[in-house]
């Protein structure tokens, strides 16, 4: 595919640069408005800075929540363009529609080295569309703005979507350095990781992982298991889990991975159980064979930490994705930092897989240099290590 750099090498001052980023920034629940985790931005400004420093007229689009195909103010992208131009020192102009008059007007008055933010992609049907003929058609709107096309949203490489999918099709186009430097980390820890390899999985649920639980067991080491989705394993093992977290249709299926791992899958030993999902709530550590019934488990407890930590000490190739527990509550904080705080110690190659991963990162303020690859696509991640293919890359190689 061509990057970048060869867009770069093809001269671009003056001309219209449509790029694809992934803003979609989570904000404060406590104040509207207010971006919690500005990661995303700050991963795709290489990109811009490269374009506008060219003398590019940059026009970035990006999807904000999973607004219904209509314009939603709470999933405006208004304050996500502010804090761009706070990124960039330099004002990023923002349009209050995606392909609509004030988009039209605003594309063609843009200068050398300007930077337009549209808003959010999703507030047209035409973004998600099933249908082929509903998505090429806001695609091709998309497409007549611009002289050239750059992806760099990795977080939304495996959606097939007009902006992702069809616009590449319609444009010269081109990787950016982020989408770049994802693929090439993602084939080093599924095609060739040193070995010992560690994978370390966390989150809610089991059937969300599922997929490349059975990808990925044969390629490692040691696979630990932490958050909600622990308790449905340890169930399969006859423990009491209390009120935490379980799929019970996800027993039987836990059990036959315990026996197809044959020891490579690592439960938690203690637990930190709880009265309540509160920071306020009543909590003990206790063993996993002590869970009572009336709590549940929201974080593993330092008897996990440590064995989580002595079996990453050895690994040459780490793999994190999802959280040992609910590291936004501060009680509830300590799995998922002494894991992090572990991963970040060993003498070979980490890779965060995104999401609440790479969000706890930051939120707990570790940091982010002492990991190999903080990935900024969860769901992409995944899905690449399940050995799927990624309509947004296979735009891109076309």
């Amino acid at each position: 595919m061509k990057t970048l750099d060869d867009l770069l090498g093809e001269g671009v001052s003056g001309r219209r640069v449509l790029v694809r980023a992934d803003l979609n920034v989570p904000f404060d629940k406590a104040s509207p408005g207010v971006i919690s985790d500005d990661g995303r931005a700050r991963a795709v400004l290489p990109t811009l800075v490269a374009l506008r420093d060219a003398g590019a007229r940059v026009i970035v689009m990006s999807h904000l929540g999973r607004p219904k195909g209509a314009p939603d103010p709470k999933y405006t992208l208004a304050p996500v363009a502010t804090r761009l131009g706070e990124l960039l020192a330099s004002p990023v102009i923002f349009a209050s529609d995606t392909v609509g008059s004030d988009a039209s007007e605003k594309v063609a008055a843009l200068t050398d080295g300007q930077v337009l933010l549209l808003e959010n992609l999703r507030f047209n049907e035409g973004e998600t569309a099933k249908d082929d003929a509903a998505r090429a058609a806001f695609a091709a709107q998309l497409a007549s703005f611009a002289d050239f096309y750059v992806d760099d949203a990795f977080g939304a490489v495996h959606r097939k979507h007009a902006s992702v999918y069809d616009v590449p099709s319609l444009l010269p186009h081109y990787a950016g350095g982020l989408v770049l430097k994802e693929v090439e980390v993602l084939r080093r820890v599924s095609e060739s990781p040193e070995q010992p390899y560690v994978v370390v999985l966390g989150g809610s649920k089991v059937s969300d992982k599922l997929a490349v639980i059975k990808a990925l067991l044969p390629k490692v080491d040691k696979l630990l298991v932490g958050g909600g989705m622990c308790f449905t394993f340890l169930k399969a093992q006859g423990h009491e889990v209390g009120k935490s977290l379980l799929e019970a249709e996800m027993i039987s299926t836990c059990a036959a991975l315990l026996e197809e791992a044959a020891g490579r899958i690592v439960l938690p030993v203690d637990i930190v159980a709880a009265s309540e999902f509160s920071a306020d709530a009543a909590f003990d550590t206790v063993a996993v064979s002590d869970i009572p019934a009336d709590r549940l488990g929201l974080d593993i407890g330092p008897e996990s930490v440590a064995l989580f930590a002595e079996t990453i000490s050895s690994a040459k190739t780490v793999f994190w994705n999802g959280p040992m527990g609910v590291f936004e509550l501060a009680p509830f904080a300590a799995g998922t930092r002494g894991v992090a705080e572990a991963i970040t110690k060993i003498d070979g190659f980490s890779v965060v897989g995104g999401g609440d991963s790479a969000a706890a990162v930051r939120t707990l303020g570790l940091d982010e240099s002492a990991f190999g690859h903080i990935s900024t696509g969860g769901g992409a991640s995944l899905e690449y290590l399940e050995g799927k293919k990624l309509p947004g890359v296979e735009a891109l190689e076309k």
